[in-house]
């Protein structure tokens, strides 16, 4: 019988170990590791999959990309679940160890921005958002009538999601910027300060209507001065939200037998429908 076991390791590693487990040998016990924009989602389509396929177990920890990425160097991993591609530094250390990879877009994602529901902002444009992010705006006034310092929830640098705002919008965060272990705790923040501004991965906000109370989603108005949702579905199957990615899975060729049926569950009928019901976005 399949069992759900919920532990959390020591607060320093930063991530939370989702184990789906069945009577499996070490041939089809799969060990996924990185993103938590991609965890709630790997959880629903390892659930899914150990349904149908129960001589497979598979773990699960979030912590970040970057560290995902880091488990595959070191051979603590099959899957690393990654919201950015791969660095230059990162391939070259692929190469110098000799682990071939195989890659796997396998869904799409979009960062949402949320504020607390009493700031009276609903959207706000490129040019804001990267001077608020980077601190050239620590105050609310530009924006609203409010006096109120900014405070920003963010990521640590291991995240896909921190290397992928910036990225687009071509900053360097503000060293007064507060480092959140994942999505959960950056919107509890936001929810108790006023003041606060943070970004979370859109499929988690989407489909879980606890967390949004308390926030407020922003629209961001994109260079052609368009005001678009990130929870805007058309929108997004349209390509028209700036912050808008694909999600990737980095697997080592020598992993790559082991979890092909779970690659090839994800690209089936079932799976997509998962993908899209769990907030996130099939790429046709």
């Amino acid at each position: 019988m399949k069992k759900h076991i919920f532990g959390y390791p020591q607060i320093f590693l930063f991530s939370i170990l989702i184990l789906i487990q069945s009577c499996a040998d070490s041939d089809h016990a799969i060990k996924m590791k990185g993103s938590d924009t991609e965890v709630n989602l790997a959880v629903n389509l390892a659930e899914e999959f150990s349904k149908e396929n129960a001589d497979f177990s598979i773990a699960i920890s979030g912590g970040g990309s970057g560290l995902g990425i880091t488990a595959l160097l070191n051979g603590q991993a099959d899957i690393a679940n990654s919201s950015r591609p791969l660095t230059e530094d990162e391939i070259d250390l692929f190469k110098e160890k000799n682990i071939p990879l195989r890659t796997v877009v396998f869904a799409e994602d979009a960062t949402a921005f949320v504020v607390n529901k009493d700031n009276p902002i609903d959207s706000i444009n490129l040019k804001d958002l990267a001077e608020i992010l980077d601190g050239k705006q620590d105050s609310w006034s530009k924006l609203s009538n409010s006096n109120l310092p900014i405070t920003i929830y963010g990521r640590q640098s291991s995240s896909g999601t921190y290397s992928f705002v910036k990225k687009k919008l071509k900053i360097k965060f503000s060293q007064a910027a507060k480092e959140m272990t994942g999505n959960s705790q950056i919107l509890e923040s936001v929810k108790l300060d006023k003041s606060g501004i943070g970004y979370v991965g859109a499929g988690y906000i989407s489909q879980n209507t606890n967390v949004q109370q308390g926030i407020k989603v922003l629209k961001i108005i994109d260079k052609t001065n368009t005001a678009v949702s990130p929870l805007d579905q058309e929108a997004i199957r349209q390509n028209r939200y700036y912050f808008q990615r694909p999600l990737f899975q980095f697997i080592p060729e020598s992993s790559w037998e082991k979890v092909e049926p779970f690659i090839s569950f994800e690209k089936n009928t079932k799976g997509k429908a998962l993908i899209e019901s769990s907030g996130y976005y099939v790429i046709h």
